[in-house]
């Protein structure tokens, strides 16, 4: 299965500190793979550069063989159009409507008629289960979840290959949560994406993804999650070996 991301010795710091230090992550094409780590271990900054959004001091990472650390933003438009990218609280425009948000990327990167661009988005909106009247709504009307549905539509606007989701199911209900994993998995099988995920939801590791990577001393230790389980790390025992860790294995076994 060939390499989607390939991050090589990624080092990322800020002053005396240093976030990364010369850390490596690939991420396979066609699977889901879940990025966790305690807090400071640099999740976010690590999704940061990947995007193209923040220059490391060193390292390199390449998206479908494209460089994007070092190159300027216009030259990495073709680039940024193969993924798509759910921010942790939506990132929505609040003077927008929900058919808006959706149209929005769409319209900047295609010259379309305004009817063509109005049923593609509705296709998003579709797809991700809202109902039909949300298209209408403003950002401020919508419940949690209905918002975390709407981000995920305008992220999928331009039929990405390659998904990212930052936290998707922080400040949602445990039924809420376990329904916006089933639907993660049903687009990343229907539509063949990629889904690189942070979360510190141990319910969506067990559930949604197939390998995943562990930020650790300012690096990373990626397996599958059986593999990740057995590390010896102090942190990683800790974290996938505690009462609740338990419970979302056992949640996990009985929703397969």
């Amino acid at each position: 299965m060939d390499a989607v991301i390939e991050v090589r010795g990624l080092v990322n710091r800020f002053g005396a500190q240093v976030v990364h230090d010369g850390l490596d992550l690939e991420v396979r094409r066609g699977e889901v793979f879940g990025i966790v780590g305690g807090s400071g271990s640099g999740k976010s900054v690590l999704l940061r550069t990947m995007l193209g959004l923040q220059r490391p001091a060193a390292g390199s990472v390449r998206i479908e063989g494209q460089e994007v650390t070092r190159r300027p933003a216009s030259a990495l438009l073709a680039v940024k159009r193969r993924y798509g990218v759910m921010f942790q609280r939506g990132a929505l425009f609040s003077s927008l409507t929900v058919l808006q948000n959706v149209e929005l990327p769409i319209a900047e990167h295609y010259a379309i008629g305004e009817e063509t661009l109005r049923e593609l988005a509705l296709l998003r909106i579709r797809m991700v289960g809202l109902p039909g009247d949300a298209a209408e709504k403003f950002p401020a009307q919508l419940s949690g979840g209905m918002t975390k549905r709407t981000a995920l539509a305008r992220a999928l606007a331009l039929d990405p290959a390659l998904l990212f989701l930052d936290e998707p199911t922080s400040g949602l209900d445990p039924i809420s949560s376990a329904a916006f994993d089933r639907l993660v998995l049903y687009l990343q099988e229907a539509l063949a994406l990629t889904v690189v995920m942070i979360t510190h939801d141990l319910d969506t590791i067990f559930r949604v993804c197939n390998r995943v990577g562990v930020i650790v001393d300012g690096r990373m230790i990626s397996g599958t999650l059986e593999e990740i389980v057995r590390s010896d790390h102090p942190w990683i025992r800790e974290y996938f070996h505690g009462e609740r860790s338990r419970a979302a294995r056992g949640q996990a076994v009985h929703d397969g």
